[in-house]
């Protein structure tokens, strides 16, 4: 593979107010936040974000709207060096939006928000752009566009790696099977498999699809299938002050590190480093590290 691969990513766009507090609200009223922070995210996108600040080409195509919300996205997502020559605008079409808390601990909740009037069509998306990379990476937020960025990857014979987070059921089960490694959410993994550990869920997976199979925990790390074996690698230990897009800073470091032709152990240890990374600093994907801060963590980890 090439010393910097050529990544397209394809899938969900939004742009996040996200309020710092000190516990999540449990029940009406109001919760005044010691911090607001505002930035383009979303799945592919922060993920798209995460390989480029870790030294790779990378491509995001996705849907928002023709609005000053949209246009604020792309000058946030170009900023990070990312191409947006595909990101599509459509006219009279909000961009999609989500509130998200967090608090102390860095745990979040989300309130995201999609109109149904942005356009689904795939048919727009270049078959060169597809054939022309290293590598695809594609979340479940927009199924025709992974289906058609994931089959034009597969009878090109490259990379296809799906991000599943919890979506419907047959959305999932079609792209998994198009993918050539899928990385599961932990919800979405117990939900699809009927399984009720991680281990028994992987195994299931694994089993169930062709290609390689994985499942991220957060601290409890990620998880995967090797010679029949389940393993498991934890990620170094940090306090955390955010968790907010560290699964999509972890599927696009681990994206970028296969298109490099690490092996699996080797690029779940660098996505784990860097979603790490990432949990240290509020913000979301703001938080993502570059290559040097992660080979600097790893190399601390491997030597105490």
């Amino acid at each position: 593979m090439p010393s910097t691969p050529n990544i397209v990513f394809a899938g969900a766009a939004t742009v996040d107010m996200i309020f710092s507090v000190d516990a999540l609200p449990t029940g009406p009223g109001k919760v005044l936040p010691k911090a607001l922070v505002q930035a383009a995210h979303g799945m592919a996108t922060s993920a798209a974000i995460a390989a480029a600040r870790l030294g790779g080409k990378t491509t995001l195509i996705t849907r928002i709207g023709d609005d000053a919300v949209g246009d604020r996205f792309v000058a946030d997502v170009q900023a990070e060096g990312v191409d947006c020559r595909f990101i599509r605008q459509y006219a009279g079409v909000p961009t999609p939006l989500s509130a998200v808390i967090v608090d102390e601990s860095g745990e979040r909740l989300i309130i995201p928000y999609y109109d149904r009037a942005l356009g689904e069509d795939a048919d727009w998306i270049p078959d060169d752009l597809i054939t022309s990379a290293d590598a695809v990476q594609v979340d479940v937020r927009w199924p025709t566009g992974a289906t058609r960025v994931l089959k034009l990857a597969r009878a090109a014979g490259k990379i296809a790696v799906l991000d599943a987070d919890v979506g419907p059921a047959d959305v999932i089960t079609t792209l998994a099977e198009l993918a050539t490694h899928t990385v599961f959410s932990e919800p979405a993994a117990l939900t699809l498999s009927n399984a009720r550990t991680i281990p028994e869920a992987v195994q299931i997976l694994t089993e169930r699809f062709a290609g390689f199979v994985a499942v991220t925990a957060g601290p409890e790390g990620c998880f995967w299938v090797e010679d029949g074996v389940v393993r498991q690698a934890r990620p170094p230990e940090v306090i955390a002050i955010d968790t907010l897009a560290a699964g999509d800073v972890f599927h696009g470091a681990f994206t970028l590190a296969i298109a490099e032709g690490k092996a699996i152990p080797a690029a779940i240890a660098f996505a784990n480093a860097a979603a790490a990374i990432k949990c240290t600093v509020f913000g979301g994907r703001l938080g993502s590290p570059n290559r040097d801060a992660v080979l600097s963590l790893l190399a601390q980890t491997v030597s105490e």
